[in-house]
């Protein structure tokens, strides 16, 4: 098999149609509710028909919820309010539908598929459709070692590929992107801070469950250390996956590369997944036109991330739990979007006259 290289994916990543796009506006222009009433509604229709290729947009009847699980080797320093390797116990809530993205899940009748990238616990723990793409178990600790190895990092991006053609291929219209991770916040703000050429202290936020001062600090101090590490591999984002990355961030990187690829349109959640489209967007620059910020998270590097990616969050409820939550949220928007742009009444002639 060939060596991977993401810097074919600006080739094969065209933005959203335009003269779609143009096309909407137009059509919305001669709604009978005036342009402008249904606020950030109409961006968000004209957005979505530009990504169908459709006018009117179709309405969104098949999303899915794709959370990709791993646990990362820094948080045995005690960066995490969750213990290191727990992230299988984050899966098994959302299986047995007790976490808060799998009850609002069957509340809106999105199916969700968790992925197994990298986590560290006995794969008979959890279903064998869950665990049986896993790429390693755990990851390094990114403050003093690799993440990955360079075929670890290159499979995970493979797995994200592939997991994001299985969905295009089955008719997923509309995709709500999450992680299940223990320490991943860690990893996503050394991944930001590095691309944004910003110092630890500026990215380093207190994660989904918030941690105290003292693990703040050693968060911080990881995140320094692990720049260090970052700072000389910038140039090849495949390197920097495997050096400061892990698992579940490189399956996320390829999936969101893939998805704009396919045209299959994505919803961001937290942090974790800003990472990932922060290097894709490097790999791909046109690639984040296929992605919207579900929700602000009150991450720091999160919002560094969005502006470098020129992505306004669709809420900010301060939703901090994570595992797509924030970004489920924000799907009945998208949804009512899709709506009103294509049910609403047209003026005739000469009602517009």
């Amino acid at each position: 098999m060939d060596r991977l290289n993401l810097d074919d994916f600006s080739d094969l990543i065209e933005r959203p149609d335009a003269g779609v796009r143009r096309d909407a506006e137009e059509r919305r222009e001669r709604l009978a509710v005036p342009a402008g009433a249904l606020g950030r509604l109409d961006e968000l229709g004209d957005w979505l028909s530009a990504a169908q290729g459709a006018v009117p947009v179709r309405p969104v009847e098949h999303p899915k919820v794709v959370l990709f699980a791993a646990d990362h080797g820094v948080a045995s320093l005690g960066v995490s309010a969750r213990p290191a390797g727990s992230a299988h116990e984050l899966v098994r809530a959302v299986l047995d539908g007790e976490s808060p993205v799998a009850v609002l899940a069957r509340r809106l009748g999105a199916p969700v598929r968790i992925v197994d990238a990298g986590l560290d616990c006995d794969p008979e723990l959890l279903p064998g459709e869950v665990v049986r793409h896993r790429v390693r178990r755990g990851s390094g600790r990114i403050d003093v070692e690799d993440a990955l190895t360079a075929d670890e990092a290159e499979a995970a991006l493979r797995l994200g590929m592939a997991v994001a053609d299985e969905e295009a291929d089955a008719g997923t219209d509309l995709v709500v992107l999450g992680d299940l991770s223990v320490g991943g916040t860690t990893v996503a703000a050394t991944l930001i801070a590095a691309l944004c050429g910003t110092d630890a202290s500026v990215v380093t936020g207190r994660g989904g469950r918030p941690v105290d001062d003292l693990a703040w600090m050693r968060k911080c101090a990881a995140v320094r250390d692990a720049l260090r590490r970052a700072r000389p591999v910038l140039g090849d984002q495949l390197e920097l996956l495997a050096t400061v990355g892990g698992a579940d961030l490189a399956a996320l990187t390829g999936f969101l590369l893939q998805c704009a690829v396919r045209r299959t349109p994505v919803i961001l959640d937290g942090v974790v997944s800003a990472a990932a489209g922060l290097v894709a967007q490097r790999a791909a620059f046109r690639s984040p036109d296929w992605w919207l910020a579900g929700q602000a998270s009150g991450e720091p590097a999160q919002a560094k991330a969005l502006d470098r990616m020129a992505l306004n969050p669709l809420l900010d409820h301060g939703v901090t739990v994570g595992e797509g939550t924030g970004a489920l949220l924000a799907l009945p928007l998208v949804q009512a979007a899709a709506a009103l742009a294509a049910e609403l009444p047209v003026r005739t002639v000469e009602e517009t006259g």
